[in-house]
């Protein structure tokens, strides 16, 4: 998978040629995946995007949709390439996750907002709250979604600083789900690389 900076249909992969490289890589992108994944206490997961990722998103919905038309093929381009981060930024889908389909029917009601008190704190710096779902709203008045799309931004002082070594905690101060907690260093690493 070569990564380019740019996801169009010139650089993605043929359904065959992509067949042939899941078969050797898939597992590479998997631990990639869990490289940059966060568990949040017990029941928010924030996986971190990159070009990695989300070039592997579109493939996979290519490959499944059995999709080769440029037109279909630009859409799903559209719907996953906004979160590539650019730079500046982290971008991460967060996935709340309850087991039990009546005490995620539950939490769901009492996490209601909880996608924009999300943060990340670089250490000596004011804490940057997330900028939820800008495609469109994913929660109403009774629950929100089990799935919401954030970006975090980064002042150009915060992207020096972590890419210098500081600490990083990402935490949540919602009512019903407070929390933080440090960045592992590992993941810290992977996820300085998005700040260019």
């Amino acid at each position: 998978m070569q990564l380019t900076g740019n996801i169009t249909p010139d650089n993605l992969m043929s359904l065959e040629a992509y067949h042939k490289w899941r078969k050797l890589h898939k597992a590479d992108v998997m631990a990639h995946r869990k490289l940059r994944s966060v568990m949040l206490g017990d029941h928010i997961n924030l996986q971190f995007e990159s070009e990695t990722t989300i070039r592997y998103q579109i493939q996979e919905m290519l490959r499944i949709e059995k999709i080769f038309e440029e037109e279909a093929i630009l859409e799903e381009i559209a719907a996953y390439a906004p979160l590539v981060p650019e730079g500046s930024n982290w971008k991460a889908t967060m996935l709340i996750e309850y087991t039990d389909i009546n005490e995620r029917k539950r939490e769901l009601a009492r996490l209601i907002g909880v996608e924009d008190r999300l943060f990340v704190e670089v250490e000596g710096y004011q804490r940057v709250y997330a900028i939820a779902d800008e495609d469109l709203d994913r929660e109403n008045d009774e629950k929100t979604s089990a799935v919401h799309f954030v970006r975090f931004e980064f002042t150009p002082a915060m992207k020096s600083a972590v890419q210098a070594g500081a600490g990083v905690k990402i935490g949540c101060d919602h009512t019903n789900y407070p929390i933080h907690m440090n960045i592992a260093p590992e993941t810290l690493a992977s996820l300085a690389g998005d700040l260019k």
